[in-house]
């Protein structure tokens, strides 16, 4: 073989050389993309099998019978437990392995199988509606410098309220027992409930406002559980104040003659005197009650133990009313002229209510004249037309106490 021959050969070679890298490179990017994309698909196998089977236990989750809820009645010595189901009769089950025996106990509120009736779990109480909407979350922003000509019954409501949860140490120094409960009375509109508000604001407790017309319920016992789940709110929560509004609508003295649905009220009743001195100790929980009717409150409420303390709430005197007027113009735009004493003298017998309606009159009297300062004549037209209303009210009245 000569040398171009050679030459010729290796020429050939060289090129079938550099074709098969080229091709190899080309099956080495082949493979790593392959490589790329089976790893990817190992992983989305893995996804969708996770997926699968959090489906298919979401699947066996909804396809799992009801349970049923159950009262626990007894504990058996041999472990088992006897439960009332909301089919009506008792029971003889047994409770699965996973429940502590601790939280399995007479009286709690439990969840059965719907077969086996064995209990499944133990659930946590249960409030009605009413009773966890009477909590006030939200602090009121009524302070005690916005009530006027108070002073001593300010005084007397913190001693009773406040001093026991804010320096509860002073009465154990003492030696005595702080009041379990508070009874403010008077005229509608002298400031019973801006009072309560105060010492929610003042206060750390937790604030629970109810209106006693709410614990008359249509059905027998409703009313009284509505006053044991209101008053088991209160020791959870503790310390808390409870403060019952319009506490006449419930708290009625009680009648040898009376129809059923005044029989259900006296019920409601009887379940409000042996949760404000019963067996079961207030603790920390203060009673703020609220009423303009005391004279048709039964005596069983009104006895020290219950309501240690009943405070009147009168209408303003004359130093009274020069507070409170001057209270609700602090933020008001007045001509020099106005003159606070002379307003006080002319509403003897107004309310602080009828005050504040007479103050945002008097600025009502300047707007519709466009101006934005409010002088005594705007105040003169305000009294006249606030006591004339107030007169109306109160000779339509029907003449009872306070009314």
């Amino acid at each position: 073989m000569d040398e171009e021959q050679i030459r010729e050969f290796s020429e050939k070679l060289s090129e079938r050389i550099a074709s098969l890298e080229d091709r190899n490179d080309k099956l080495l990017e082949t493979a790593r993309r392959v490589e790329g994309e089976k790893r990817y698909v190992e992983t989305e196998l893995i996804r969708l099998q996770k997926e699968i089977k959090r489906l298919k236990q979401e699947l066996d989750r909804l396809k799992s019978p009801p349970l049923i809820i159950g009262n626990v009645r007894d504990i058996l010595a041999d472990g088992r437990v006897v439960v009332k189901s909301s089919t009506g009769p008792d029971f003889i089950v047994n409770a699965a392995d996973y429940i502590a025996k601790e939280n399995l106990l007479v009286g709690a509120r439990v969840a059965l199988n719907k077969q086996t009736l064995a209990v499944m779990g133990v659930l946590p109480p249960s409030y009605d509606p009413i009773v966890t909407g009477a909590e006030i979350i939200e602090k009121p922003d009524a302070t005690y410098s916005e009530i006027g000509g108070l002073d001593q019954q300010i005084l007397e409501l913190k001693e009773a309220v406040e001093d026991p949860l804010l320096k509860p140490d002073l009465y154990r120094k003492v030696g005595i027992e702080p009041p379990k409960g508070v009874l403010l009375v008077g005229p509608p509109g002298t400031g019973k409930t801006l009072l309560a508000k105060a010492v929610a604001n003042r206060t750390k407790a937790s604030f629970i406002r109810f209106v006693g017309s709410e614990l008359v319920q249509k059905y027998i016992g409703e009313g009284a559980r509505l006053v044991r789940e209101l008053f088991e709110l209160a020791r959870k929560k503790a310390p808390s104040i409870v403060f019952i509004d319009e506490l006449d609508s419930v708290g009625a003295k009680r009648l040898e003659v009376a129809t059923s649905g005044d029989r259900e009220v006296q019920r409601t009743l009887m379940q409000l005197l042996a949760e404000l001195d019963g067996f079961n100790p207030l603790g920390d929980v203060k009673i703020i009650g609220a009423t303009n009717r005391p004279d048709i409150l039964d005596d069983a409420l009104l006895r020290p133990g219950r309501f240690d303390r009943i405070i009147e709430i009168p209408v303003p005197s004359y130093e009274g009313r020069l507070s409170i007027l001057r209270i609700h113009t602090r933020k008001m735009s007045l001509t020099p002229d106005v003159d606070f004493e002379a307003v006080a003298q002319r509403t003897d017998g107004a309310t602080g209510a009828d005050l504040k309606a007479m103050c945002t009159e008097a600025g009502m009297f300047a707007i519709r004249e466009d101006r934005d300062s409010v002088t005594t004549a705007d105040f003169e037209l305000a009294v006249d037309k606030v006591l004339g209303e107030s007169r109306i009210r109160h000779e339509t009245a029907s003449g009872a106490m306070y009314a």
